[in-house]
């Protein structure tokens, strides 16, 4: 199905390739999952499949690949497009118009389709995707997990043998994350649908996977195969196979289900943790904590829907509090508030023990270091270090670099000062987008959703930074879907729901026992208290003492 031969490519201006020397095949019928470091060429090699790697991004390309028979070198996206689905991590980046139905019909529209044949095809990708009931509504009205749904039904629609998606949960809470995946298990296996995607949160995605393919550095050419073998061989893993290596389990398992029979018959834990008699809120630091954010019955509405319903929030000194709940519960909506990019309608936020009624997002911004989802639109400048000077000087801060060149250096960002901050890596653009704010010194740091397109070594180097400020002092808070990072940054979390905090507490008192929230190692061990690999082996090492 999909034939790949020594494949090379460079983008324009580059000094080193994006890929190099890939060699691989794909059978018709895999569920195929692309992984790798940040970086290692993952999203150039899906748009290598379609042709918009070179055709839209230019550059240097050598070898040989084939998708279907077709050389989508020669042939154009569009050409393409009805062998082969695409679907961006963005969905919202590939919609042209603004309902449902209409959305769907645009592409096949584009490609001369039939009236008659046209909405056969449109009813079939709603009925596909679950999407009926939803024809008719806005796409600014859908929840993340009916848009990306959309997305993969209008691509659908042309009838391709092949769907490539890039990061497709990324966006998306734990139960959109399942409901995406599951449609997409049930079209690879019920229509024979071939369906390659790179995904960076490997937990969601492993199971479903019948092929791996691994990039790196180590790897330039590719590692191609069964998952099982793969992930046996390489350093990049959720944590179920992370936990399946340390205690030399055999088979690897994949799965929880998997490692919850190798718990059975290989590990039984001899006393179980008392959940509900754990603190309401427990953190690293036990001495008094002092509130640096503090929020009261705030409520928030876009038009008259209502976004937030009288939330009340506390932000300490010396915490990382992390806030987790499904896609709009109004999460990013609470972030914007306290920065004073959303006006609220009734409530009161104070920063540092100042009302912040009336002051500028940029006098806001002096104090409480903002994070978006999307760290390009921080980036301007045309050097790493201008990045931050810029901030300081609109900031009418000593702008001499000297500090701005230690967070840098603190950043791991030392040997990219001279450098544009868009050639950067994902995780890399991150750290910068990150100095630029952090230069200010800010008593507080709001990330929202800081670890789209991170891998698992990437986010580590997240983690040291926001403990090492979080044991400085700084109060953090976080957004973020990623149920692995969460167990692993929070010393508290909070649910939001509906815009209503409906729980704030330790991260082993909400998540253990959590339908949705839970971490692999809490599923595979329900009702101990354990909610990462480093808890399992300190219990396991506890119990043998």
């Amino acid at each position: 199905m999909i034939n790949i031969h020594d494949l090379s490519f460079t983008y324009p201006g580059a000094d080193i390739p994006a890929l190099q020397g890939v060699s691989m095949d794909i059978a018709a019928g895999q569920f195929c999952l692309v992984m790798g470091p940040s970086g290692s060429g993952k999203s150039t090699l899906l748009r290598c499949i379609n042709g918009l790697v070179p055709h839209f991004s230019g550059g240097s390309i050598h070898g040989s690949i084939r998708v279907n028979g077709l050389d989508p070198v020669r042939l154009s996206p569009r050409a393409m497009s009805q062998t082969v689905g695409f679907v961006f991590q963005d969905p919202e980046a590939q919609f042209v118009v603004d309902m449902v139905e209409d959305e769907i019909a645009f592409s096949l529209e584009n490609a001369a389709i039939p009236d008659g044949e046209m909405e056969t095809r449109i009813e079939q990708a709603l009925t596909l995707l679950e999407l009926s009931k939803l024809r008719s509504r806005k796409l600014e009205t859908l929840s993340g997990g009916e848009r990306q749904r959309v997305a993969i039904a209008a691509a659908l629609a042309l009838r391709p043998q092949i769907l490539v998606l890039d990061e497709p949960t990324s966006q998306l809470d734990p139960h959109a994350s399942e409901e995406v995946l599951q449609i997409l298990a049930r079209l690879n296996s019920q229509l024979g649908l071939t369906v390659m995607l790179a995904e960076h949160r490997l937990e969601r995605v492993v199971p479903y996977s019948s092929q791996i393919i691994y990039l790196s550095e180590e790897f330039p050419s590719g590692l191609s195969g069964k998952p099982r073998d793969i992930l046996a061989r390489v350093p990049l893993n959720p944590p179920v196979i992370t936990l399946g290596k340390a205690l030399g389990w055999e088979p690897l398992p994949l799965t929880v289900e998997e490692a919850q029979k190798m718990v059975q018959i290989g590990y039984k834990p001899t006393r179980e943790t008392n959940i509900d008699a754990l603190p309401v809120s427990m953190g690293t630091n036990e001495k008094p904590k002092t509130i640096f954010i503090q929020v009261k019955d705030l409520q928030v509405s876009y038009g008259s829907t209502p976004a937030l319903q009288g939330v009340d929030l506390n932000l300490y000194h010396g915490e990382i509090a992390v806030i987790m709940g499904p896609n709009g519960a109004g999460k990013s909506t609470l972030l914007r508030s306290i920065i004073g990019l959303m006006p609220f309608t009734q409530g009161m936020i104070r920063v540092g023990g100042k009302d912040v009624a009336g002051m500028s997002v940029a006098d806001i911004c002096q104090q409480v270091g903002y994070l978006p989802q999307d760290p390009n639109a921080l980036l301007f400048a045309d050097t790493v270090s201008e990045e931050l000077l810029i901030t300081l000087r609109n900031h009418h801060l000593d702008s001499s670099g000297t500090y701005a060149n230690q967070l840098l250096d603190r950043l791991g960002l030392a040997s990219k000062y001279n450098e544009y901050p868009r050639d950067l890596s994902v995780g890399e653009r991150q750290r910068v987008a990150m100095g630029a704010i952090m230069v200010t010194h800010p008593g507080a740091l709001l990330l929202d959703e800081p670890t789209r397109g991170l891998d698992y070594h990437a986010k580590q180097i997240l983690l040291e930074l926001l403990r090492g400020w979080r044991d400085e002092g700084m109060a953090i808070l976080m957004v973020t879907h990623d149920v692995e990072l969460a167990v692993q940054a929070a010393d508290r979390v909070i649910i939001l729901e509906n815009g209503v905090i409906t729980g704030d507490g330790s991260p082993t008192r909400l998540l253990t026992n959590s339908t949705t929230f839970a971490s692999q190692v809490a599923k595979i061990f329900p009702g101990w208290g354990w909610l990462t690999v480093d808890d399992v082996i300190g219990g396991l090492n506890a119990s043998e003492h």
